[in-house]
């Protein structure tokens, strides 16, 4: 049974929110888009919010599901549940992360993603998924 994970495209300026993982962490010192692990009983937008109080201590506006996919590393399989999030109110703090940085889409090729974020980000830069915000 796959593990349902999330991740908000969180948007500003015409970047892109990007983290890295932690020294320790499944997939250390990768980059990902924020997001987590749904629990029992929790919709997957609900779950993404969640997370990103916790990571981030922001209020997030949920945008749309922007796709759905599903990857298998050796030792898991997840589905991915991928939404677009506009905008938030609060001061963004990183809470758990070794980094984050605002990157522009053509950027996010450079940092050495999980494989499963890779397809959101080809859609991202070549079929351009979320439209700029300026």
């Amino acid at each position: 049974m796959p593990m349902v994970v999330t991740a908000g495209i969180i948007t500003r300026g015409g970047r892109i929110l990007i983290c890295q993982r932690q020294k320790g962490s499944w997939g250390e010192y990768r980059w990902e888009f924020p997001g987590g692990k749904v629990e029992d009983g929790e919709a997957p937008a609900e779950s993404l919010r969640r997370e990103l109080r916790e990571e981030l201590s922001i209020e997030p506006e949920i945008g749309p599901l922007l796709c759905r996919l599903a990857h298998r590393y050796p030792d898991r399989e997840v589905e991915l549940h991928v939404f677009h999030v506009p905008d938030y109110t609060g001061a963004l703090r990183n809470r758990q992360f070794a980094s984050i940085r605002w990157v522009r889409r053509e950027e996010l090729f450079q940092f050495d993603f999980l494989e499963a974020d890779r397809p959101v980000i080809e859609a991202l830069v070549r079929e351009g998924l979320v439209q700029e915000d300026g």
